[in-house]
């Protein structure tokens, strides 16, 4: 079939037309093919939605990394915060002398304590204190055998045949110091005498010093009284 010119400009116009249509869909910002030519499969276009980003800033944490977006793990914690459980004080850190002082410490004032509650009319003021011995320093050893001789004490402990047996307890720590420990010291003697049994308990104040033996016994005084000074038993 013979075309006219014009006929021919028109037909050589449509396919123009109909093959720029053809290339602006293949090569389109649609995106219909991939760079090698073929159609991305769905599988393939999943795995590449679900792949997480290279890196993460620190500090950031992802739904992922925790069931609870609003907790933070320690690594991420700020600096200067210190976690449940770490940093427990040590009262020690603030005190003139360690765990294992303030036990000997105690262990001292307990034996003193019962020590001094012990007694009979039967003993003489050296046989009341030698009992004591490293237990007590010298000077209160003194103290001690003065205050046991008191002559109205001695007369009445001896007209009635009394006799005490001492146990003692600590019921604080009182004061403390360089090479000293105060403690509030409950004595409970348990007399035996003409006139029947009792048992009496009085709270005393015992103060306990660090010596080249250990510790030992230094003064007592009534928990009640105002000053330092040894007590009748």
């Amino acid at each position: 079939m013979n075309l006219s010119s014009g006929q021919q400009r028109a037909l050589f116009v449509a396919i123009v037309v109909v093959l720029a249509g053809l290339g602006i869909y293949l090569i389109g910002p649609g995106g219909h093919a991939t760079a090698s030519g073929s159609p991305a499969s769905p599988s393939t276009a999943a795995n590449a939605t679900d792949t997480p980003p290279a890196s993460v800033p620190t500090g950031i944490v992802t739904p992922a990394a925790t069931s609870n977006p609003s907790v933070v793990s320690p690594s991420s914690a700020p600096a200067g915060t210190t976690s449940v459980g770490k940093g427990q004080a040590n009262i020690y850190d603030w005190l003139p002398f360690t765990q294992a002082n303030l036990t000997a410490a105690a262990k001292a004032a307990l034996a003193f304590g019962a020590d001094y509650g012990t007694w009979s009319y039967t003993e003489n003021d050296k046989a009341y204190v030698a009992r004591m011995n490293g237990l007590i320093t010298p000077e209160f050893s003194t103290t001690l055998e003065a205050t046991y001789e008191t002559p109205g004490v001695l007369a009445q402990r001896t007209s009635q045949k009394q006799v005490s047996a001492g146990s003692a307890g600590i019921t604080s720590l009182a004061a403390y110091g360089s090479g000293s420990i105060t403690f509030d010291v409950s004595i409970a003697e348990k007399l035996t005498s003409t006139t029947g049994s009792r048992t009496d308990t009085t709270s005393y104040a015992i103060t306990v010093v660090s010596s080249a033996s250990g510790w030992v016994a230094d003064d007592i005084e009534l928990a009640s009284a105002g000053d330092f000074g040894a007590e009748n038993p």
